[in-house]
Formats: C-alpha cells, sequence, structure tokens
C-alpha cells in the first residue's frame, strides 16, 4: 500500500544525527499521550459524577448533567487552536520542543481544576474558571496528539508505519483505564460525602507525578529524522497552516470526517453511557465504571491487534471493513442499551473492540497525505477538526435524543456518523489515508 510518510531509512545518511532507539520513541510516544488522556478522561468521568452537584447545584439533575457536559464539549473547540498553534511550532522549531510544551499546558490545566473553588464557594465564577480550565487541558491536547503520532511514524522503519503509529493511539485507552481506575479506588475508600468535599480533587492533582514523568521521557529524545532532514534542506515553510489552506484543503476535509464515526462511536461508548448507566439505568456508579474499566480494557487489546492486519491488507481497507461494521453495530445500539446490565456489557465489549480496530488506524492514516513541513499542523487539525463534530457534542446529543425520542435514535445518529465517515474513506485515494 502506498504511504505518503517518508521512511526512517531516508534520514539515515544525516551527518551527526542521533537516532532514537524504537524502545525510546515507542515508550515516549505511548506515555506522553497516555497522561494527556488520562488528564482529559478524568475530567469526563468527573462531568458524570460530581461537577453537576458541585459546579451547577442550582438545576435540576438533568439540566445540570447537561451543563456539565457542555462545559466537558469547550475543550473539543479549544483542540483545533491548539493544534494550529502548537502545530505551527512543531513544524518550525520541531517535535520535540512543541511536545513538551503541550504536554506541560495540558498537565497545568488539570492541575488547577484539582484546584477550583466550587459554586457554593464563588458561585457563578466556579462554572466560569471550570470552563477556562477545560479550554486549556483542550488546547493543549490539540497540540499533543499530532507530536505524538509522528513521533512514532517519522521514525518508523519501512512497513511498519502502521505498528509505530499505534502506539500513541494506545495511550487513550491506557488512560481511560487510569482515569475510571482511580474514581474506582476512590468509591471503594471513602463515602460520596467525601469524595463531593476533596475526594475528586485527588486524580486532578496527583497527575503532577504523571506529568514529572512524562517531562523527563520526552525530554531525553532527540528531533525525527524526516524533520531534520526538512531543516537540512530549508524545507520548511513561513506559516504552515497557510500552506495546509493553500495546498492541502481537500486532504484536511476529507481526514475530519474519515475520523467523525471513531469521535462518536468513543464518545457514546465512554461518557454518554457512563452517565446513562447512572442517571437512566440507575446503576450503581461503582458497577458502572467497572464496565468501563472493561471496555478500556478490550479497547486497547485490539489496537495492536489492527495494526498488524493493517500492515498486512492495507489501512484503507481495514477502515473501510470497520466503519461498515460500526453502521451494522448501530442497529444493535438500541436493543442493548435498553436492556439488562449484561446487554451492556455486550455493548460496551462490542463498541470498545470496533473503536480499536478504527481508533488504531487513524492516527497514522490522518499524517498520510500531509508532506513533513505541515504534517504536524495538517494532522493535528484534522484530528481535532473531527472532535469538534464527532466528540465535542456526542455525550450532549446523545443524551438530549434519548430524552426526547429515545434511544432508537442515539442508534441512527451513530448509523449516520458511520454512513458520513464510509463516504470519505471512498472518496480518498490510496496515498490519504
Amino acid at each position: 500500500m502506498t504511504d505518503a510518510i517518508p521512511s526512517v531509512s531516508s534520514a539515515n545518511t544525516l551527518s551527526g544525527a542521533r537516532l532514537n532507539s524504537p524502545a525510546r520513541v515507542l515508550i515516549a510516544s505511548l506515555v506522553g499521550t497516555t497522561i494527556e488522556f488520562f488528564d482529559f478522561y478524568v475530567y469526563a468521568t468527573a462531568a458524570v459524577l460530581v461537577f453537576p452537584a458541585l459546579f451547577f447545584p442550582n438545576s435540576d439533575p438533568t439540566t445540570a448533567l447537561l451543563a456539565s457536559f457542555a462545559t466537558f464539549s469547550i475543550a473539543f473547540f479549544a483542540r483545533p487552536l491548539g493544534a494550529v498553534v502548537f502545530g505551527h511550532f512543531g513544524d518550525r522549531i520541531g517535535r520535540k520542543t512543541t511536545l513538551v510544551a503541550a504536554l506541560l499546558t495540558m498537565g497545568i490545566s488539570t492541575v488547577v481544576i484539582g484546584l477550583l473553588p466550587t459554586y457554593e464557594t464563588i458561585g457563578v465564577f466556579a462554572p466560569l474558571m471550570l470552563a477556562l480550565c477545560r479550554f486549556g487541558q483542550g488546547f493543549g491536547l490539540g497540540g499533543e496528539w499530532g507530536g505524538a503520532v509522528l513521533l512514532a511514524t517519522e521514525n518508523a522503519p519501512e512497513g511498519k508505519r502502521s505498528w509505530y503509529g499505534m502506539f500513541p493511539q494506545l495511550g487513550a485507552p491506557v488512560g481511560l483505564f487510569l482515569s475510571s481506575g482511580v474514581f474506582w479506588v476512590l468509591l471503594h475508600f471513602m463515602s460520596q460525602e467525601a469524595l463531593l468535599s476533596w475526594g475528586w480533587r485527588v486524580p486532578f492533582i496527583a497527575s503532577i507525578a504523571l506529568i514529572a514523568i512524562g517531562l523527563w521521557v520526552r525530554l531525553s529524545i532527540t528531533e525525527t529524522p524526516d524533520f531534520q532532514k526538512a531543516i537540512d534542506k530549508h524545507e520548511r515553510v513561513a506559516v504552515p497552516v497557510a500552506e495546509l489552506f493553500r495546498k492541502h484543503k481537500r486532504s484536511m476535509f476529507l481526514g475530519t470526517f474519515v475520523a467523525l464515526a471513531t469521535f462518536v462511536l468513543f464518545y457514546i461508548g465512554s461518557a454518554y453511557l457512563l452517565s446513562y448507566n447512572v442517571k437512566v439505568l440507575k446503576i450503581p456508579f461503582v458497577d458502572a465504571l467497572e464496565i468501563q474499566l472493561l471496555g478500556s480494557v478490550v479497547f486497547g487489546i485490539f489496537i495492536p491487534i489492527v495494526a498488524k492486519v493493517a500492515e498486512r491488507f492495507g489501512r484503507r481497507e481495514v477502515l473501510i471493513v470497520t466503519t461498515v461494521l460500526i453502521g451494522l453495530f448501530s442497529f444493535l445500539l438500541p436493543g442493548l442499551m435498553t436492556g439488562t446490565e449484561a446487554d451492556i456489557v455486550i455493548f460496551v465489549v462490542l463498541a470498545m473492540a470496533l473503536m480499536g480496530m478504527t481508533y488504531g488506524l487513524i492516527g497514522t492514516a490522518l499524517a498520510a497525505p500531509f508532506p513533513t513541513q505541515v504534517r504536524y499542523t495538517g494532522s493535528s487539525i484534522t484530528f481535532n477538526l473531527a472532535g469538534i463534530f464527532g466528540a465535542s457534542l456526542a455525550p450532549y446529543i446523545a443524551t438530549w435524543l434519548q430524552a426526547n425520542y429515545g434511544m432508537v435514535y442515539v442508534g441512527y445518529y451513530l448509523g449516520l456518523s458511520a454512513l458520513i465517515t464510509l463516504i470519505c474513506i471512498l472518496l480518498s485515494g490510496k496515498d490519504e489515508v
């Protein structure tokens, strides 16, 4: 299969360039995205568990949950801005330095959330400050993901780009597992009153330790061979985002909607499902977290599996099959979601297996059509625009559809997303996914 990302072998002749070892590259890309997604998903869990009561206490339960999900969505609108800003520096001064800055931005925002006063203390300023911190989380993640994918794929040997590209993608299920696991532990060792009083702050403040680990790993790597080659050949452009809109609009548009179903599926199967289990099905929160922990394990298992399959049969072909399966799964969604707790478990296993199959490839696929000098900006913008259309409002839309029209319309929502994604994959050439 044709791949637009140059291989590391093309840069091996750089004079004096020290190549990163495969282990260092893969650990740095995985550790960084794990920390970023841990921070991101801790917020999603708290948005269901504690934020409605602590930051929106004067609303009825459904309105408070929707308001909490609205602050959750702010990060997705911040992510493209982060993609532009960090992408600019990632394509101008290098992947390594930019990744460190993105990690710090995300990390500081997360820690500050754990220190915020609640509505009871400062009134309306509390949700406003929460929204500002959530914006900071999204801004940082907007610059993190693209750089982590490039750190892996731009160091990949020929024929191993799908395999290398899946390592930063593993950060999502690992981060989800850790964030859910932290709240699961808290609920087992403290009362509901203690959790609402101070316990919810622990995961946010404790992320300081993860940030320190991430910085240590990131600072130990050197620049990617592809970017070093672009420096040596004077191929960098002055304003990468302007270059993208001049020459790569089609790739950005198609890439955005190639990732649409990935985002809708994930946030229906995680943030929305968690709230639905707790608020509608009245499943105890500890049990609901255990279901989410199971989903994160299945999610993580299928990422390396699909990477190996794609190396044999091609990313585009595997993405087409996976998207068709997501569309078929949308017809099962209403029955499983309105069934027993055992049906919910089946739903999670199927949804997260499909999620691993699509998410494991989407990083490499979105980076493929862009040349080195704009690849950080291009892959980051397409991924994060997909986050706006597919993820930012997914929990909100699914909650609203279920409350007003029933669960069958949540299935229609996922099915329509899969159809749009399938069309865009089919419109993309072999060198564009």
